[in-house]
């Protein structure tokens, strides 16, 4: 289904919901905002007659139910520090750019200053409520962190999070496969990988050990192995804790790690929309016209189909580009070994330490051995208008196409 953000803002819906006695945990409308008083956050400051006052967003109420009070009415000392981390972030790009002649004693704030920190109070709780939505959605133990310290944007509005590729009308994801390995002990004889004609990814430490460009084939709901098989990886889902963070380059939304992950470690899926290759062709060129795409071709074997994760995908929707990545494309087929239908992991392809951005390349190249047939395989939809390269790499090509 195709899904229409609500035109209504969250002022409007609250007092909707107020006026109807509804309640709406989603926009803070809970029994007990509907019978208290409980700050949301701080809109403005002034000083009356040596009394400090704060303009109060009241939680669960419309803007125009705000009020001035006095700051020992206040028991909020997480809001009013967010309140003065905003003022001075803004004052201190103020003071960098001289654009504004700063008071340090202070009657009323400056209305630009205020209106900063009410867009900074709003995205805030956007983001913490984007958060919520996305570990409410994901289907593992990790966790998402949202990370927003560059500028004022909020949530994407038109995306939406999914776990497992979303097939358009009338291609089938699963082939209904109906057999898996006897192994009590994978790997043996007869395992996933050997019946299909190559060896087993994974070594004993489940880490990868085959080269950029050969498939993996993981043990299937069919097969008699347990859960904690070695042959079963990239289907647990990401085991590492991510954040979706501001870039401060102008590459919009990255991702970063939140732990230590090593070498040949799988790190998380490509997922989305499964289209046909003529769509997808035709959503390039509209994609084309925003300077962005997210189509990545299944070409593992044929051309037939494309992933789109322009509105539907996991967190690998805001991975970046690089020319020096740290993660690289594999092919894995688990419950559909339709060789036009690969499922794409990514892989950590050195060390990666806590904090640091994940990439990979979105022409493939690096690792992967381009004389390869399989390696044709592996790359992503063509674009047909030069994207200029931001990855910052020493080796970068100044184009990601």
């Amino acid at each position: 289904a195709w899904y229409v953000p609500c035109l209504a803002s969250i002022e409007t819906l609250q007092e909707l919901c107020r006026k109807e006695n509804l309640r709406c945990k989603a926009i803070g409308i809970t029994n007990r905002s509907l019978k208290s008083y409980e700050v949301e956050y701080l809109c403005d400051c002034k000083v009356e007659e040596g009394t400090e006052y704060y303009l109060v967003k009241w939680k669960g109420w419309p803007e125009s139910s705000n009020t001035w009070e006095p700051q020992k009415n206040l028991q909020c000392p997480l809001l009013l520090q967010n309140f003065f981390n905003d003022k001075n972030e803004y004052l201190s790009r103020v003071r960098e750019g001289k654009a504004l002649k700063v008071r340090n004693h202070y009657k009323a704030l400056n209305p630009a200053v205020a209106d900063y920190i009410v867009k900074k109070a709003k995205q805030r709780i956007a983001l913490q409520r984007w958060k919520e939505e996305l570990n409410r959605k994901k289907n593992h133990k990790a966790m998402i962190l949202v990370e927003n310290t560059v500028d004022l944007e909020g949530p994407p509005l038109d995306f939406y999070y999914i776990n497992e590729y979303k097939p358009a009308p009338g291609i089938n994801v699963i082939n209904g496969i109906t057999t898996g390995c006897e192994c009590t002990d994978c790997p043996a004889e007869k395992c996933c990988p050997k019946e299909a004609g190559f060896i087993l990814a994974y070594n004993k430490r489940k880490k990868l050990k085959i080269q950029p460009g050969l498939p993996i084939y993981e043990c299937n709901s069919f097969c008699r192995c347990g859960p904690d098989c070695p042959n079963r990886i990239v289907q647990k889902g990401t085991p590492y804790s991510l954040c979706i963070f501001r870039t401060n380059n102008g590459r919009g939304w990255g991702v970063k790690t939140l732990q230590k992950i090593k070498t040949n470690s799988f790190v998380m899926e490509y997922v989305g929309e499964v289209i046909t290759s003529e769509e997808a062709e035709r959503r390039g060129q509209l994609y084309d016209n925003q300077g962005n795409t997210y189509l990545f071709d299944l070409d593992y074997d044929s051309d037939e189909f494309t992933v789109d994760a322009a509105r539907y995908g996991n967190v690998s929707h805001f991975v970046n580009h690089s020319c020096d990545p740290n993660l690289q494309v594999f092919n894995v087929f688990i419950d559909n070994l339709d060789l036009r239908l690969p499922r794409i992991a990514l892989f950590s392809t050195r060390t990666i330490k806590a904090g640091e951005e994940l990439t990979f390349d979105y022409q493939m190249k690096g690792s992967i051995d381009l004389s390869s047939d399989s390696a044709d395989g592996l790359s992503p939809s063509r674009k047909r208008i030069r994207t200029v390269c931001k990855c910052g790499a020493v080796c970068c090509r100044g184009y990601l196409n």
